[in-house]
């Protein structure tokens, strides 16, 4: 029942991957730069890359619009190499150099096509951090979620204004990346999970380096304003009798203050991106030097430098202690200590030998900074997320047998008067399934199977699930279809589901993602996956639309099959969704129909049933309740007016 696919199989197979940045593609940034590096690498392993960007070129947005009608033609185009799907324009929502998207009025509706009518096994989001392109990617995304977290900084929108609504988002991820382990400890802070650091690539460029002439200095203006006063402070207190040049490198035009003066001003440069590529300006130079004081730092920068063989001094924060090793592989100071710096680079610059050693141990640097060796460790990632989905095609043996069979309506999600909320009689649930055409029911009381166990002694013409609807310690409901004995609830998740299979049940996952409801979290689900037979995808119920629309998601992506029912608690909901399946014996048969069963909605008003249950199970004194209940049972049963001496079963 379920069931994973063998994992050396995945790894073979072509998987079809959307990278999404939140960033215009023709603007630079760190993930920009990922995001095209490592469609290269995965597109020369195999794997078919749709590159999902905003963009300003509104040609870009016209031919993306056509080419997602057929989704097959455009991952055959995706055979040759990725593909830029282009989204339209953003607007930036912070005074930075770089256009970081914030929520379009255009780009919403072009992702949600092109996940809807592409066929693909994964959506990989960078910063998904809402609003944003990829938030809207991940909002839409049926297949697997993989979420990169790039920057180590905070982010006061998502984290200050916006939590709930990015840890909301964050749930919908089958994995969560950090690009460093100062990414990874931020994160954790703000939004708990699993965090699987995955070091970025660099590539560095190999430049001949004039030893007769002045030590270069680098600094980068992409860090905070902090850092590059700390950086000209220190070169105003250098000895004069050294020999150096130094270079301010920005992605946007950057004017020095005024107040840097003459002697300092013949030897700093100000240049940016129109005048030469970072990499190149890097790599060209003798030292980097990172000074951010924490607000905006630039480990992208640093790894260049480390690649290129660059010396490095950099300012003692977490994602620097990082990639330095604590001082292995460079020279720190404590953020605005000008002092300090000014002594390292002293030293940079009057000793060749120190740096001399950097460009020595380059060579292992770069290995370490490899793409491909980021597309191998995202491979993995992306094999074992597949490998949890279950098999395409069913038990065809089970399948034939089925197949000569007639198809019924079944409602998978039920109550009676066992359950302690809800006042319907098993007579007059039996009556009224006959009533409303169905040809199976599931009775899932809560934390009893006493009614279930009546019904089915009961039932003329009709088929029972012996259910429970069980209520774990701290981890939500779950149901146990076809079961027997009674399980108590308070147990934990996985303890609750062992149960369930040991009786040779089914585990049915009920109303999954409302959190109007006690329902397991994403990452409780994930940890049982495996165990996991059915999900309900449409409850009547639930108020909140979207929380069905996500529990489809869900079981699309994993190929888990998919239930309803309606959650009735008074007669009159009973039946406003169900399943048409063809009729089964058992649990096997029943799970391989239910695969490829259709699911029929007729919803009743949430308001009207909500308020017949109340007055059904609240609103009376406890006599009256009985006495209705009396009334509906010799109804339900065709009995003449004598007193049945049937009493109120429910349990507490």
């Amino acid at each position: 029942m379920g069931g994973a696919v063998n994992l050396n199989a995945v790894s073979a197979a072509r998987l079809a991957i959307v990278q999404v940045t939140p960033f215009e593609w023709e603007t630079p940034a760190e993930a920009n730069e990922y995001v095209a590096r490592i469609s290269d690498e995965l597109a020369g392993r195999g794997h078919r890359v749709l590159i999902v960007a905003p963009t300003e070129s509104t040609g870009l947005v016209r031919d993306t619009r056509r080419a997602i009608r057929d989704g097959a033609a455009l991952l055959e185009r995706a055979s040759e190499g990725p593909v830029v799907l282009g989204v339209g324009e953003v607007l930036p929502f912070a005074p930075t150099r770089r256009r970081a998207a914030s929520l379009p009025v255009d780009v919403a509706r072009t992702i949600e096509e092109t996940l809807a009518n592409v066929p693909v096994d994964l959506v990989h989001v960078h910063e998904p951090f809402a609003p944003s392109a990829s938030s809207v990617a991940l909002r839409h995304s049926r297949a697997l979620n993989v979420g990169s977290f790039h920057a180590p900084t905070e982010r006061v929108l998502s984290t200050q204004l916006a939590r709930p609504l990015s840890r909301l988002l964050f749930g919908r991820l089958d994995a969560r990346i950090a690009s460093y382990r100062a990414t990874r400890d931020l994160l954790q802070g703000y939004f708990p999970g699993d965090y699987e650091v995955i070091l970025p690539g660099a590539d560095a460029e190999a430049v001949e380096r004039d030893g007769s002439a002045p030590v270069r200095l680098l600094a980068c203006a992409d860090e905070d304003r902090g850092g590059l006063r700390t950086f000209l402070r220190a070169l105003r207190a250098l000895p004069a009798e050294l020999e150096w040049r130094a270079t301010v490198w920005s992605h946007g035009p950057l004017t020095l203050p005024a107040a840097l003066g003459g002697r300092l001003a013949e030897r700093v440069e100000v240049i940016d991106a129109t005048d030469v590529e970072e990499g190149r300006v890097v790599a060209s130079a003798d030292v980097a030097v990172l000074a951010s004081e924490g607000i905006r730092p630039a480990p992208g920068v640093l790894v260049r430098a480390l690649c290129s063989g660059t010396a490095a001094v950099a300012s003692r924060l977490p994602v620097y202690d990082e990639l330095l090793s604590d001082g292995d592989y460079g020279l720190q100071f404590e953020p605005g200590d000008v002092q300090t710096l000014t002594s390292h680079l002293t030293r940079l610059i009057s000793e060749p030998d120190l740096r001399t050693q950097d460009r020595a141990r380059s060579k292992q640097i770069r290995t370490r900074f490899s793409w491909s060796r980021v597309a191998d460790e995202l491979e993995d990632v992306y094999t074992r997320l597949a490998s949890r989905r279950r098999e395409p095609d069913g038990n065809t043996r089970l399948l034939r047998k089925l197949s000569s069979k007639h198809l019924i309506d079944v409602d998978l999600h039920m109550h009676t008067d066992h359950s302690y909320d809800c006042a319907t009689p098993v007579e007059v649930l039996l009556a009224e399934a006959r009533a409303r055409g169905l040809g199976a029911i599931a009775i899932t009381d809560h934390n009893e199977i006493s009614g279930a166990l009546d019904a089915r002694a009961k039932a003329d013409g009709i088929k029972v699930i012996v259910a429970e609807e069980v209520k774990t310690a701290e981890q939500g409901e779950v149901i146990g279809l076809f079961i027997e004995e009674k399980i108590e609830r308070g147990m934990t998740l996985p303890e609750t589901i062992a149960e369930i299979k040991r009786q040779g049940g089914l585990v049915y996952i009920p109303h999954p993602f409302d959190r109007l409801h006690s329902v397991p979290d994403y990452e409780h689900l994930l940890g049982v996956l495996d165990d996991v037979d059915a999900i309900e995808v449409f409850n009547p119920r639930v108020a909140i639309s979207e929380f069905n629309d996500e529990a489809v998601r869900f079981a699309a992506k994993y190929r888990i099959p998919a239930g309803a029912g309606s959650d009735a608690h008074v007669p009159q909901g009973l039946g406003s969704v169900r399943i048409r399946m063809r009729d089964f014996e058992g649990p096997d048969e029943f799970l391989e129909s239910l695969r490829d069963a259709d699911i029929v909605r007729n919803p009743a008003s949430l308001l009207y049933v909500q308020a017949l249950k109340f007055l059904q199970t609240k609103a009376l004194p406890g006599a009256a309740r009985r006495a209705s209940r009396d009334r509906r049972v010799r109804r339900a049963t065709g009995r003449g007016g004598s007193r049945t001496a049937s009493r109120d079963t429910r349990k507490s």
